[in-house]
């Protein structure tokens, strides 16, 4: 039997690449076309939400919230959340695990997000994980314990509160929605 030959890249070759791509072990994955005004509101609104509650809690005044930054996973690994939260002091590229990575689910992103990331972000030690499904109004909160995220709520209204080390975040997950 014939052995099937995968190609492997590295972040090397990923900065080479013209376009949108992620790299998860080795694996190029294509970006998809730029969101669509829901999605976008979506992330525009919860940014929003995030940094109004950092901005109320003394504890959180050295995180950061960001939209579309890349995280640097590994030599093999590049992902870029639709949204992350890092407490600690950042470059240009991130290259250590945030404390909060967020992803608006789409058709197009359902595997990548609800299997492959979710694994990858709970095996790097990202404490908070968030999927966002805007046609369902749908925000599900999944805690890392030990390695693998344990949903701990979904919501699609009323105060989301989560701790970060000594930063607690109070978030108002109406307030997400178009």
């Amino acid at each position: 039997m014939a052995q099937v030959y995968h190609e492997h890249y590295t972040v090397d070759d990923y900065r080479q690449w013209e376009g949108d791509w992620e790299l998860i072990q080795g694996m190029p994955y294509a970006m998809t076309p730029s969101p669509g005004l829901t999605h976008q509101l979506c992330l525009t609104n919860l940014a929003h939400v995030i940094k109004d509650s950092l901005e109320e809690e003394a504890s959180c005044a050295d995180c950061l919230v960001v939209v579309e930054m890349d995280w640097q996973v590994s030599g093999d690994t590049v992902v870029r959340p639709d949204l992350l939260l890092t407490c600690r002091e950042v470059e240009e590229t991130l290259v250590r695990p945030p404390e909060l990575v967020a992803e608006v689910v789409s058709a197009s992103s359902t595997i990548r997000d609800e299997q492959i990331k979710f694994e990858l972000y709970a095996r790097e030690g990202v404490a908070w994980y968030l999927l966002l499904y805007p046609e369902r109004r749908l925000a599900r909160f999944y805690r890392n314990r030990d390695g693998a995220f344990v949903q701990e709520m979904d919501a699609t209204d009323g105060q989301a509160v989560l701790a970060i080390g000594d930063c607690r975040l109070e978030l108002n997950v109406g307030r997400i929605w178009r």
